[in-house]
Formats: structure tokens, C-alpha cells, sequence
């Protein structure tokens, strides 16, 4: 398939599993979830941006635009189970997330011989991840905020209560089970306000994963922590940054008081520290 025809596919599948999904009140508009190509020309390099748990591609696209302007092709990818409702996210594991990205560089290796992958929050756990495992399809990888560790004693139990849940539905008592948690989120039109207790579990297995592979890591890497983030526990940037190849890579902190630090005001500070790792792969 050209990247046309791939892009189309995606953007169908999204549409079928909108309409499969929808839950009034609580899926967001169509332009929310849908995975979005900005295209230049003749792009320096292609970069592919994976957005959060709970979010969708509109949550990277502040980021994407501004990619785009500095001559880059950028593509947003829609994880399996978002954009759509929190009950979708309920069923999806993080091996249907993986799938995702492997889409979403299909996409972008039609148009750009190049390619950095990026993301924020559980998308910079798929970033670290995709790095590890196919390192000569990329330049570099931006991790923002990756959920190595949460803040919260009550996140040390939900695969606890995970199984407690599968028990009481086995059981057939399923008014027993506590399937989601409030989420109060930094950006109420994008991200659910319900989380899926799976989904935290399908986040956490991910960062095991990703953690044991770091040092397998070779290829130049950014790693952006929020210093006062109310959600990832602070040290968890530090942790990844240890245990990677640092030659040619960088660890840097963003001080603000909320989890999400690539929208808004504060989103500046983390894209000039983006810019200033790419001119190191891209020099003009």
C-alpha cells in the first residue's frame, strides 16, 4: 500500500470503532480522536508522536504543528482504545498499543527516508520501546514524562484489584467489581474522565518491560521529566536516563506543577529542548 492508502485505512478504522464505541456524554468529537499527517514536501526527517493513557492524537498536535513549521513531516497515531471511550480502553492491551505505532511507521516511512520517534506519558514508554526493539529504523527517541513509576500508593494495588475484579465477574457478582477510577485530567476535552483499572495494569506491565530492556538502548535519546508532576513519581526520567547508552543522548527537567507539560504555556520549554536535541541529529 502507498502512504496514502495507508493513512486512509487508519483513519477508517478509527471511524468504525468511533461509531462502535460512541457513549454520549463521554466520547469526545471526531477531530478529538482521529490520527492526523502534517506532510511537508521535502522533510528533513519524518517524526512520529504517540500521545498518553486516556488522551488521543489531538493531545501531541500543538507539538506536531510546530514540528511541522521547522520542516519536518509529523504523524499522530490514535492507540487502540482511544479516541473513542473508556469502556473500548477497558478491553485493549498494550501489545494492540505496539500495533499501533507499527502502523503509524508505515505511514511515515512511505514519505520520509528518515525518522525520530517521540511521545508523552505512556506514548514515551511505546517510544522507548519501539527504540529498543528496532533501533535502526530510527535517529533518535524523545521520551516526555514516561509513567516508570506513579505517584499514588493506590496505583501499587490495582493489579490487585485487577484480579479481584476478574474474580467477582467470574463469580457472577460483577456489581462487586470496581473496573474504572476517576480521572481528573489536565485536558477534560481530550483525555477519558473514567480510567480503566486495566488499563493502569496494561501501562505498568509496558514500563517493566521497557525497563528491563533499557540498556539495550544505543541510539540517541532525550529524556524530559516533569520535576513536580502530581502523577509520574519525578525520579522516574532520572531512572530511565541511567540505565541507557547516555553518549549522545540528554536528561533534562521541566519544572511545572502538572502532568501534562506538552500543551499550553509550559509546552514551550519542553519543545525548545526537542529542537535543540534535533539539531543534533539534523544540523543545518
Amino acid at each position: 500500500m502507498i502512504g496514502k492508502d495507508l493513512l486512509d485505512e487508519e483513519c477508517q478504522r478509527f471511524k468504525r470503532e468511533y461509531q462502535a464505541h460512541f457513549l454520549n456524554g463521554e466520547t469526545k468529537p471526531k477531530n478529538i480522536g482521529e490520527p492526523f499527517l502534517l506532510r511537508n514536501a521535502s522533510p528533513k526527517a519524518g517524526i512520529l508522536l504517540v500521545h498518553g493513557l486516556m488522551a488521543a492524537p489531538e493531545e501531541v498536535r500543538q507539538w506536531a504543528q510546530l514540528l511541522y513549521s521547522k520542516g519536518y513531516t509529523v504523524y499522530g497515531p490514535r492507540l487502540a482504545g482511544h479516541g473513542t471511550s473508556p469502556i473500548d480502553l477497558s478491553t485493549r492491551h498494550y501489545g494492540e498499543w505496539m500495533e499501533s505505532v507499527d502502523r503509524g511507521i508505515d505511514i511515515l516511512k512511505t514519505c520520509c527516508k528518515r525518522m525520530v520517534i517521540g511521545g508523552f506519558s505512556t506514548g514515551a514508554g511505546l517510544a522507548l520501546y519501539q527504540a529498543i526493539q528496532n533501533p535502526t529504523a530510527f535517529d533518535g527517541v524523545i521520551s516526555v514524562s514516561a509513567p516508570l513509576k506513579f505517584k499514588g500508593v493506590s496505583t501499587n494495588f490495582v493489579e490487585i484489584l485487577h484480579i479481584w475484579n476478574q474474580v467477582a465477574i467470574q463469580l457472577g457478582m460483577p456489581r462487586l467489581a470496581k473496573k474504572y477510577a476517576q480521572n481528573h485530567p489536565d485536558n477534560p476535552h481530550i483525555n477519558y474522565h473514567r480510567c480503566p483499572i486495566h488499563g493502569i495494569v496494561e501501562v505498568k506491565a509496558l514500563m517493566r518491560k521497557v525497563y528491563n530492556s533499557l540498556s539495550t538502548l544505543k541510539i540517541p535519546s532525550l529524556i524530559i521529566q516533569g520535576k513536580n508532576d502530581p502523577k509520574v513519581n519525578g525520579q522516574s526520567g532520572k531512572k530511565i536516563f541511567q540505565r541507557i547508552n547516555r553518549r549522545h543522548s540528554y536528561y533534562r527537567e521541566i519544572d511545572f506543577h502538572l502532568h501534562g507539560i506538552i500543551r499550553g504555556p509550559i509546552a514551550k520549554e519542553v519543545f525548545q529542548e526537542v529542537e535543540t536535541f534535533l539539531n543534533t541529529l539534523y544540523p543545518e
